[in-house]
């Protein structure tokens, strides 16, 4: 009785943790009544409308680039593919503030293609493409990871079978492989949308903090706060937590809903 009664407690203390800061945050910016008007506020609206659309082309990228890698990595063993993973894995543990340092170490002005870039006209520092880049960097691995996961759990059977009534291996890709994992590839690109609208430090670094330029909505909770105007910095901060559990709610319902799916089929 004691040691349950000690891991509830341990639990339910580690929970509150969690889950006392953001409640808070949100209680805040709610009583207050500033919400409303920070949400409404130029600078919110420009910092959100960036924010979107930022995150939009990220996830079209990612999305580009990161099926072809997910589909090697699932299905192709080769040598070297163990430090692939690795290098796709390495953005999850690197702080943000050194990937973006690493990008401006590349992409900048003095950077190993930066020289050759702004030679060309392509000056990418400081800019919405470099607000682009870093948050592909940072969420891209979330997109790979499950999309791996999702290619990797596919049947060949179902896939051998496609090739025997006459399918290409694209027909095999698309009317096979893509609905099998969709649950996967879903709950990926939301996690690795979620990731790229909350990046701060990477995108400070390489993109700056610039309004109406690279200022996104995490860079807005920085410099409202930094100017003095709590506030503005809660209720900016909140707009994030809601997108946040926007999303998580999404990714479960999405797993119930696979689930669901499963269990009826079996």
């Amino acid at each position: 009785m004691t040691r349950r009664l000690a891991v509830a407690a341990a639990a339910a203390l580690l929970a509150a943790f969690l889950a006392l800061p953001v409640a808070t945050l949100v209680g805040r910016a709610v009583g207050s009544g500033g919400l409303a008007d920070a949400i409404g506020s130029p600078v919110v609206l420009t910092a959100l409308s960036l924010s979107l659309a930022t995150t939009a082309t990220s996830l079209v990228l990612i999305v580009l680039f990161g099926t072809p890698l997910a589909f090697v990595l699932a299905r192709r063993r080769f040598r070297g593919s163990s430090l692939v993973e690795t290098v796709v894995d390495l953005p999850l543990v690197l702080p943000p503030s050194v990937a973006g340092l690493a990008l401006l170490l590349v992409f900048g002005r003095r950077g190993l293609l930066g020289g050759s870039l702004e030679a060309a006209g392509f000056a990418i520092p400081f800019t919405a493409v470099a607000v682009v880049l870093a948050q592909v960097f940072v969420a891209a691995p979330f997109y790979v990871r499950a999309a791996r996961a999702g290619i990797a759990g596919v049947p060949r059977d179902l896939e051998d079978a496609a090739r025997v009534d006459g399918a290409s291996e694209t027909g095999v890709f698309r009317h096979v492989m893509v609905p099998l994992a969709a649950p996967a590839l879903a709950a990926g690109l939301v996690m690795s949308w979620a990731r790229s609208l909350g990046e701060f430090g990477a995108t400070i670094l390489f993109a700056g903090n610039f309004a109406g330029r690279t200022q996104t909505l995490p860079l807005v909770v920085y410099a409202e706060f930094g100017g003095g105007d709590l506030d503005a910095a809660i209720a900016a901060a909140t707009v994030l937590v809601l997108a946040a559990v926007g999303v998580l709610v999404a990714v479960r319902l999405g797993r119930r809903g696979r689930a669901l799916d499963l269990a009826s089929a079996g």
